[in-house]
């Protein structure tokens, strides 16, 4: 294969003579060609899973295309998993603003701990999530109606074993209630005679049938007072909200006044303990070492999920799931490729780090190493250059020029800091060069308007060279990705309590470029 596409570069010199085949190569070396990917549909239904939602309810009411795109497969995925594992505790690392979090804690009644490493995104979590409750049913209501062939209640699959106790009891009570007043309704309709004249002895025959009714009836309240009590004293103290005698006279009250009551209170904080505390944003930086239940005071059988973990973060999240007996699955997309850590890359740096690439020690055996332009390059987005959304070419432009000011101007040709997101914040070319300058402690004032001009009217006439290049970036993109995906797949191959591992394309890669899912279950997890 190396032989076939060798023809691309010239021999001598190295340099790319053919692009045509340099792009069949890029292809040839990419995920979709490779046949490594499982299938999403084969995963949902090895779990046992179904592809369609449970209640039609739309994320995207309450997030951009791209964000409910993504935690709508997402979530519907780890709530198969963490059925196929009988669990029902998620970790969601570097949770950001709690989209997926939250989702899968109202959407799926999953208990969910969302840990980010900034105190503003867990802030901004709580808020958005305190909000988002108060119009879940709304959104319930609006998704039920939009499914036609579905019933208008969903049945919670897991329930406890003492809740379905409780609701047998509650069902019971409920009943009993009922045929009471039923019973009393019979009764009135008894002693209000009817029109026109009465005999004397149907008159007295309902005498007696009413003296018997209201024994009865009297038999049945205490019945139920004491199945209402005996409820009442398996729950906590503040489980029943106790009326003030400000509002009524609880001795005037008659016995089924009372249990209604009761089972109203019981009702009101059923629902509210069920609805509370799902969702929990966390501030704790994560890495390899991180000791979850130092953060998570009640972990117990969890599925660890990261959406969109930026650089080491999910290399780390892979490292935990190992090491961890608690955690029985993962399902980690990552991004941010550039921000990974690299072993190889320089020599000098404390070989006693645990880095981002490479995990497994195949290719640590190797020595190999990407270097920060070729992982740059990862996180390009070939399908949406594909489909007509073309580079920055503008953007980029400034940055090549800026690169040749630093080194030209002062000698710096390597630096730890980074330019970032000036470019949209520059009003124009010197105002970009300027800010740049700052951000990366560098003198400006040595720098005249004219001369930063001279060198952007220098390079001008060679942007359409720039897009070329950069173009051939993006058909590369693909092949680099591939590599660090299946660093991170073997490494799991290489654990000897992982009973599947897999990488799984989730999503659509033109709203979502980083569609890969690294996805693995403990060998525990599938008994």
């Amino acid at each position: 294969d190396d032989d076939m596409f060798s023809s691309a570069f010239c021999e001598n010199s190295e340099k790319l003579i053919d692009v045509h085949l340099f792009a069949l190569a890029a292809k040839y070396y990419s995920l979709s060609n490779l046949g490594v990917c499982t299938p999403l549909e084969d995963v949902l239904e090895a779990l046992k899973g179904n592809s369609q939602g449970a209640t039609g309810i739309k994320p995207d009411e309450f997030m951009n295309n791209k964000k409910s795109h993504e935690v709508q497969v997402m979530s519907e995925l780890v709530d198969n998993i963490a059925n196929y594992c009988g669990i029902k505790q998620v970790i969601d690392i570097g949770s950001g603003k709690g989209y997926l979090s939250s989702f899968l804690s109202m959407q799926y009644n999953l208990k969910v701990y969302g840990i980010d490493s900034s105190n503003s995104n867990t802030n901004g979590a709580h808020e958005r999530n305190r909000k988002l409750k108060k119009h879940w049913r709304a959104y319930q209501s609006r998704g039920r109606a939009n499914l036609k062939t579905q019933s208008l209640e969903k049945t919670d699959d897991r329930p406890v074993e003492n809740e379905m106790k409780h609701k047998t009891i509650n069902e019971e009570l409920l009943n009993n209630a009922k045929s009471l007043q039923s019973r009393d309704q019979v009764i009135m309709q008894d002693i209000v005679p009817s029109c026109g004249f009465t005999e004397m002895g149907t008159f007295e025959t309902r005498i007696e049938t009413e003296a018997d009714f209201v024994a009865q009836t009297k038999c049945h309240e205490g019945k139920l007072s004491e199945e209402v009590l005996a409820v009442l004293n398996v729950l906590p103290a503040d489980a029943v909200e106790i009326f003030s005698s400000s509002h009524c006279n609880w001795g005037e009250l008659c016995e089924e006044e009372k249990v209604q009551r009761k089972m109203t209170s019981l009702k009101t904080k059923a629902r509210k303990s069920s609805e509370s505390n799902l969702y929990l944003p966390l501030t704790s930086c994560i890495t390899a070492e991180t000791e979850l239940s130092d953060i998570v005071t009640d972990l117990e059988d969890c599925v660890m999920v990261g959406l969109h973990t930026c650089g080491d973060l999910a290399a780390n999240t892979l490292r935990i799931f190992a090491a961890k007996p608690e955690i029985k699955a993962v399902c980690s997309v990552g991004c941010c490729y550039h921000l990974l850590s690299e072993q190889f890359e320089n020599q000098e740096e404390c070989c006693d780090k645990v880095w981002g690439f490479p995990m497994c020690q195949y290719l640590k055996d190797k020595g190999w190493c990407c270097g920060r332009n070729a992982r740059m390059s990862a996180c390009l987005a070939l399908e949406r250059v594909a489909v007509g959304q073309m580079l920055p070419t503008e953007s980029l432009f400034y940055r090549a020029v800026l690169q040749v000011i630093i080194e030209e101007m002062y000698g710096v040709t390597k630096s730890d800091r980074h330019v970032g997101k000036t470019f949209s914040k520059s009003s124009s070319f010197i105002d970009y060069v300027r800010r740049s300058l700052k951000k990366l402690e560098l003198n400006d004032s040595k720098l005249p308007d004219s001369c930063i001009m001279d060198y952007y009217e220098k390079y001008k006439h060679r942007v359409n060279e720039l897009e070329a290049f950069n173009m051939l970036k993006v058909v590369l993109a693909p092949c680099i990705e591939v590599l660090i995906l299946l660093d991170r797949l073997c490494y799991l191959k290489e654990q000897e309590n992982i009973a599947w591992s897999g990488l799984v394309k989730l999503f659509d890669p033109v709203k979502s470029p980083r569609c890969y899912a690294v996805i693995a279950l403990k060998e525990e997890s599938c008994c």
